[in-house]
């Protein structure tokens, strides 16, 4: 199995259209959540919608890397996860994945919320902090994220087939 990794720019293009998807099921799971605890306004219960959404985008993220390795947005773009040997993941595999991938925005969005931030000193913080995730494929020497490296998985460019 060739195990080469994906150009950045691939990855970021899968990123936008799982950014697309994301958007679909989070509206989907947003409004059941409403529908059930009989939500009246947007900030009534937003712990407990926060924590429903944290766990249905864990599930569906988790669900697809450890069965086909591929969400719909990595099979368009012809990227896979696999672990380190070129296997399928583990669900505790693709869960830790999951749990490391926050770093994209978790450290931006802790130092805008330390500093008072405002909304768009926070939009440049974690646009920053994305662009600067991003190019740690260029410290690593299998060009891959540094989630994926404290994780154990890998994300690797599958051959397209000609229809």
């Amino acid at each position: 199995m060739d195990l080469t990794a994906p150009r950045l720019r691939t990855r970021l293009s899968c990123l936008v259209y799982e950014g697309l998807m994301m958007f679909g099921v989070v509206f989907g799971a947003g409004l059941l959540y409403s529908i059930v605890m009989q939500q009246r306004h947007a900030l009534a219960m937003r712990a407990g919608m926060q924590a429903w959404l944290f766990l249905v985008i864990g599930f569906y993220f988790i669900w697809f890397w450890s069965r086909g390795r591929q969400t719909l947005p990595m099979k368009t773009w012809h990227i896979a996860l696999v672990d380190e040997l070129g296997q399928a993941l583990s669900y505790r595999r693709a869960l830790l994945r999951y749990l490391f991938s926050w770093l994209w925005f978790l450290p931006a969005a802790l130092l805008a919320w330390l500093a008072g931030a405002g909304k768009w000193p926070t939009f440049a913080l974690l646009g920053a902090n994305m662009m600067l995730w991003a190019m740690t494929i260029y410290l690593d020497p299998q060009r891959q994220y540094l989630h994926d490296r404290l994780a154990g998985t890998r994300m690797i460019a599958r051959a397209r087939r000609d229809a």
